[in-house]
């Protein structure tokens, strides 16, 4: 979680929000409502609470994973999901066979300074990128905000050590 700055032989990778991405989806679930379509079969739309970010691996190979480091300003709740491909919303749409289980959620309590979240699968997801980082070098992700929380309140990163 959040602790003191990377040591030397780690690599810490941030998620950045994909503000072009983020708006092209939105943009996408517009259109279907102006038109009064549906979805394609097993496509994922993205809700308004929810944003796409990414991580750009500058390091694609010897990565183990060591720890999240998620900080919220504000109490709240996030959930961050991994995409199993790379796409690109004006060729190919998001479908939910794409997403990745399980998810690694993370919470801050009122009148908390101290970060929660679900240490299980949080660990099996950040271990899951070791092995993704060796095969692309960009990795998106969908975060759903709740309990009031939103971009500007998120500062999270993915943190490994380099073999």
């Amino acid at each position: 979680m959040a602790e003191d700055e990377p040591k030397p032989s780690q690599l810490s990778m941030p998620l950045v929000l994909d503000r072009d991405l983020t708006k092209q989806m939105r943009l996408r679930v517009e259109s279907l409502k102006q038109r009064g379509q549906k979805r394609q079969d097993g496509e994922k739309l993205l809700r308004p609470a929810e944003s796409v970010y990414r991580i750009d691996f500058i390091q694609q190979h010897r990565l183990q994973f060591e720890r999240w480091d998620v900080v919220l300003d504000q109490p709240g709740k996030v959930t961050i999901t991994g995409t199993s491909q790379n796409w690109t919303p004006d060729l190919t749409n998001l479908m939910t066979r794409q997403l990745l289980d399980p998810a690694a959620i993370f919470w801050r309590k009122e009148d908390s300074e101290a970060m929660d979240w679900n240490e299980a699968d949080a660990l099996e997801f950040g271990e899951r990128l070791s092995d993704l980082a060796k095969i692309r070098k960009v990795m998106y992700f969908l975060i759903t905000f709740s309990e009031g929380l939103e971009p500007a309140n998120l500062k999270a990163s993915v943190v490994f050590n380099q073999l």
